[in-house]
């Protein structure tokens, strides 16, 4: 992330129609860290994902050991990228479970107890010896769904991501909001219940303390993959609250939600979270605001780590002109 003045200009992927056209033969290393799982792919600079593998969180590892975990993965990557696909590594963009400090220069993913103040960038850099860009996981996919996805062409909206935790990244007047150490759109943590369930964060009544995955697991003893339809139902409304909030006090009419949790209880979600919308969006600006799923499905998180990488290749680029011409 940089400041302000040039956070978002008109090559960056918020928008399609703002992405510069990519070189032909590069490609892009994308890296999603969540809570249960990692994942990485191969991503070009249009956008396709043409190749990803991931791995299961193994909590009981320490932190070098997980990253090891996670270096096997890149490695497999860049090998397939060279001698499978013949292109060419040219950078390695990130979307992390937060908070995290800017540009991934550590990471404290709430349920990856393991990563406290991790160096993830300095590994990644030593591992790859490629540029390494890299932002919140949410913020990544509402890259990835404002570029690509179900956000095409919108200047305002939220993405959420409602799946072992809960994040979100806002878009706003075409500008993806960073905040003042990146960790904008923590929509996790509105409060959804109050005097609710303790939160990982430390507070209680949090949206991710009591409608994520590890949530629901805890609230009814058994996973979110086998839920019930009232703790679906129950899930959607928590959600729905939490966006009609995020509506009224910024002004946005459209929120598109992924994530396993909200793509796997799927129609009875959406439902239920867009009636609870309509409930609490009153206000003339904020009536009619829509909850929908995300366009890009499981591909949108790797799809979103790519776009935090072409943004910083951009960004870079733009640096080393400003340089030059100083």
């Amino acid at each position: 992330m940089t400041d302000s003045s040039t956070t978002h200009e008109a090559d960056e992927p918020v928008v399609a129609a703002r992405v510069v056209p990519a070189t032909v033969g590069d490609v892009v290393v994308a890296i999603d860290i969540g809570g249960t799982k990692m994942a990485v792919g191969l991503v070009t600079l249009q956008g396709e994902l043409i190749d990803r593998d991931k791995v299961d969180v193994d909590h009981r590892l320490p932190a070098d050991a997980l990253f090891g975990t996670l270096n096997d993965l890149i490695s497999s990557q860049l090998a397939r990228a060279r001698d499978h696909h013949h292109l060419r590594p040219v950078a390695v963009g990130v979307g992390s479970a937060g908070p995290i400090t800017p540009h991934v220069e550590t990471i404290s993913p709430l349920n990856i107890h393991a990563w406290k103040l991790y160096p993830l960038r300095e590994k990644l850099t030593v591992a790859t010896s490629l540029p390494v860009f890299g932002d919140l996981d949410a913020k990544a996919l509402a890259l990835a769904e404002g570029w690509l996805g179900a956000a095409q062409g919108k200047e305002s909206f939220l993405a959420m991501v409602v799946s072992t935790g809960v994040g979100g990244g806002i878009v706003l007047n075409g500008q993806l909001l960073d905040g003042a150490s990146g960790n904008a759109g923590h929509v996790g943590h509105i409060i959804v219940e109050p005097n609710g369930r303790r939160c990982p964060c430390g507070s209680r009544g949090c949206l991710e303390a009591e409608a994520s995955g590890a949530a629901i697991e805890a609230i009814t003893g058994r996973p979110p993959t086998s839920p019930t339809y009232e703790i679906m139902q129950r899930t959607g409304r928590l959600v729905g609250r939490a966006a009609a909030s995020v509506c009224n006090v910024l002004d946005l009419d459209l929120v598109v939600v992924g994530g396993s949790v909200a793509l796997g209880f799927g129609a009875t979600f959406f439902n239920s979270a867009q009636e609870t919308l309509d409930e609490h969006a009153k206000l003339s600006f904020a009536r009619g605001a829509r909850i929908t799923s995300v366009r890009l499905g499981d591909r949108g998180p790797l799809i979103g780590a790519g776009a935090v990488a072409v943004r910083g290749i951009h960004r870079a680029r733009r640096a080393r002109a400003a340089r030059a011409s100083a």
